[in-house]
């Protein structure tokens, strides 16, 4: 019987260990909560889902109803007084942004979108921006600071439910914006962006605009508001040949600077070339860039034959001045918007390399 005693308290002590370490290989996770759980930016549709960040959601969704709710105005007519956006719609196509965090992102997009739905007005379009603060007062005042900065006659209001907004909305105060487009008093469209973007995230609520009052997505370069650097941007984009085009091109003017080429088949090649740049001006600024920067350059003797050169001479002189004043519009775009915008805004976009490779 004595011995039983320490065999049994051995037992009791490997037993002990056993459980403590498998404890310490399994460690059980947090509960989550409010102040430890992160939400994964998103700049999407919230109905859409991603396999590499978690969706997220704010306001009623897609097919659900879009409930009345009042805020109080800031500006002209509307300042002092409760409105509804909901019901000025009158259950025709509203398009609602509730500012949740005022940072240069979001009041951008905040400004061209809504400078686009207020000219929509005509059609039928009902446009409002909520504005949420737990701080009535210094909200308002903050909105009369930066009253410059918003779109014009576009309908703002106070929510009158502080940050939180409206109770039936379930909006998220982890997003920057939410955006509801809705028809018939359903809403068709949900937009939870965390780092509002006005290229990615504009065309894809136009879109949804578009779907339910009408007409053609216009294009982000046209609309009013659009920072003057990024229009330029975008033009340039649009001007320049894409790659499709790009490689039919090289093929084209390959034979005209083959170096066994005869006169007669450069000559041949060239007179193709120019046919295809007629109705091609994508084209004939690349081709006019390519032909200039060779020219220009002292590697003309490298490119084909004595023909070849002088073929790229004329293309430097027909085609050049268009490319050079495209070039010009481009930066002169970008100067000026540098100057309107500076300090605020910089561009880290460095000037096109001169430097061209034989096609």
């Amino acid at each position: 019987m004595p011995r039983i005693a320490p065999l049994f308290l051995i037992c009791v002590l490997l037993v002990s260990q056993l459980a403590g370490a498998q404890e310490t290989a399994t460690p059980s996770r947090p509960a989550a909560s409010a102040e430890t759980d992160s939400v994964q930016p998103s700049t999407g549709d919230a109905t859409t889902s991603s396999p590499a960040a978690e969706t997220i959601y704010s306001g009623p969704q897609v097919g659900e109803p879009l409930s009345p709710f009042l805020v109080r105005g800031v500006y002209d007519d509307d300042a002092g007084q409760e409105i509804d956006f909901v019901q000025r719609a009158d259950s025709k196509p509203i398009v609602l942004i509730f500012v949740h965090d005022v940072n240069r992102p979001s009041v951008a997009l905040t400004r061209v979108l809504t400078t686009y739905t207020h000219s929509r007005a005509k059609d039928g379009l009902t446009t409002g921006i909520v504005w949420l603060d737990d701080d009535a007062t210094e909200a308002e005042r903050t909105l009369k600071r930066i009253r410059h900065a918003l779109a014009p006659n576009v309908p703002i209001g106070i929510s009158i439910d502080g940050r939180e907004g409206p109770g039936s909305y379930g909006l998220n105060r982890n997003v920057t914006l939410t955006i509801l487009v809705a028809n018939e008093n359903t809403v068709t469209a949900n937009f939870a962006l965390v780092q509002p973007s006005l290229q990615s995230d504009l065309p894809k609520i136009l879109t949804k605009i578009i779907e339910v009052v009408g007409g053609e997505v216009p294009r982000l370069e046209t609309l009013e508001g659009m920072p003057q650097m990024m229009r330029g941007r975008m033009q340039s984009a649009r001007a320049a040949p894409n790659e499709a085009v790009m490689a039919d091109l090289r093929d084209r003017i390959r034979p005209v600077i083959q170096r066994d080429a005869t006169d007669e088949e450069i000559d041949t090649a060239a007179t193709a070339v120019e046919a295809y740049l007629e109705n091609n001006p994508a084209a004939r600024r690349e081709v006019g860039r390519i032909a200039t920067t060779i020219v220009n350059s002292d590697k003309l003797t490298n490119y084909g034959t004595a023909r070849s050169q002088a073929v790229l001479r004329r293309w430097k002189e027909t085609y050049g001045p268009e490319f050079e004043q495209a070039r010009a519009t481009a930066e002169s775009s970008e100067s000026d918007a540098a100057s309107r915008d500076a300090p605020a805004a910089t561009t880290t976009d460095e000037p096109a390399s001169s430097e061209v490779t034989a096609p």
